[in-house]
């Protein structure tokens, strides 16, 4: 289970949500440099702050990053990436980074697929036993 200190609180509700997401480049193409995160790291952050997420961490390759964020169960997931995607890629466009032009022309900078998991807690099997074990549960 997630430490207590892990747990958010909202007016009726108690939560610990946090998401490992992956977002990859158009073509995958290698266009991850350090200048080229630092500016992507910063719109994160503000997206997270707008939302009132928690940008945990962050971390790249060549071809893909990243993000570690915590959010409140009223932020639909989707909609959080689809912010984090899109105004990343504006904000890099803005920076006309000539090695980006370069490699990726066009509007967009990220492919249109990300991979999203759900992380933090105990194993699922874990809770599946500790589910099982209350009163009055049946096995599906």
């Amino acid at each position: 289970m997630p430490h207590a200190s892990d747990f958010r609180t909202g007016r009726h509700v108690v939560y610990s949500l946090t998401a490992h997401l992956v977002f990859v480049p158009k073509y995958r193409r290698r266009v991850l440099t350090p200048q080229v995160f630092e500016i992507l790291r910063a719109s994160w952050q503000a997206v997270c702050e707008d939302f009132e997420c928690e940008l945990r961490e962050t971390g790249y390759e060549v071809d893909h990053v990243h993000l570690l964020v915590g959010f409140p169960p009223k932020v639909s997931l989707s909609t959080l990436v689809n912010s984090l995607k899109g105004v990343s890629a504006r904000r890099l466009r803005a920076a006309r980074l000539p090695d980006v032009e370069r490699k990726l022309w066009g509007p967009h900078f990220w492919s249109p697929s990300y991979c999203a998991v759900s992380c933090g807690g105990v194993p699922l099997e874990i809770v599946k036993q500790y589910v099982a074990a209350q009163r009055g549960s049946s096995p599906s």
